[in-house]
């Protein structure tokens, strides 16, 4: 769908693509208070688990002291961890949240730190780089050996390189996945946005994260993608969204240089087209 500027601004004339999905209207509203005629197409939903009761379980065995440190790889992650437990064990919240106070945190990026806060916690070790290999780096000077790790999963994707490497130095890796991505824009959908991105009609797409790449790929051909993808500029909110992208192939032409949420890359986007300096 596509919704027009309510008023001119620094982006008017631009129309830009946002396949994000939970906070859709947010960045809509930033884009379009700039000027901009915006396109929504969110590519994924977000789901809990299908079956909550390995994620409860999970959090029992947290709660109960079973882990040293927590690697929070998403601030979605812990809040559907809370709203698991809230929705089917209420009582289990203050002693997790009381070992959550007590274990090592790790955080990937500024979102799951974002979420802590929301605890009046915070992270204790906070790579510079926010990605898997960020992490990997900033753990490879602790030891390990003998330590059991909580590892929170990126929707389903196991991780393996985080896994094997926490493995290999000796930690027991207890890991939990407690949401889904699954398909929200129908491949219609999909395909007009591709069609109106080689006309040359957008002027630039923005990715907010990876399982958005993902999905566009899926729905058509590399070729035809990346030859879509070539005929706009790309936005990515930060470095895992951006090295998703590289790894298709693909240019990206923006992304905010330090902090990582849809302000920011709202700014860079108004920087690309010389707005503001």
């Amino acid at each position: 769908m596509i919704s027009g500027p309510t008023d001119t601004g620094p982006l008017s004339g631009r129309t830009i693509a946002i396949p994000e999905t939970r906070e859709l209207e947010v960045f809509a509203a930033m884009l379009e208070r700039r000027g901009a005629a915006v396109i929504r197409c969110p590519m994924v939903a977000i789901r809990d688990a299908p079956d909550p009761q390995p994620v409860l379980e999970w959090c029992r065995t947290f709660a109960s002291g079973a882990c040293d440190d927590l690697v929070l790889l998403t601030g979605e992650g812990l809040r559907r961890l809370l709203a698991c437990i809230e929705h089917h064990e209420p009582s289990l919240k203050d002693a997790f949240i009381a070992e959550l106070a007590r274990v090592r945190k790790v955080t990937r990026g500024p979102k799951p730190a974002r979420a802590l806060r929301e605890l009046g916690l915070k992270p204790d070790i906070s790579p510079a780089t926010p990605t898997t290999e960020g992490i990997i780096e900033s753990l490879r000077s602790f030891p390990l050996a003998g330590r059991h790790v909580g590892v929170q999963l990126y929707g389903t994707e196991p991780n393996r390189p985080l896994v094997q490497f926490l493995e290999s130095a000796g930690a027991t890796v207890l890991p939990v996945a407690p949401y889904v991505y699954a398909d929200a824009a129908d491949d219609q959908a999909v395909q007009t946005l591709l069609t109106r991105m080689r006309a040359g009609e957008v002027d630039v797409i923005a990715f907010t994260s990876t399982p958005q790449v993902e999905r566009l790929f899926a729905a058509a051909s590399p070729d035809v993608v990346k030859a879509s993808l070539a005929a706009t500029q790309v936005a990515a909110v930060g470095p895992v969204v951006a090295e998703t992208l590289i790894r298709h192939g693909v240019r990206v032409k923006l992304m905010p240089a330090d902090s990582f949420f849809l302000k920011p890359l709202t700014t860079a986007i108004e920087r690309l087209f010389g707005t503001i300096e």
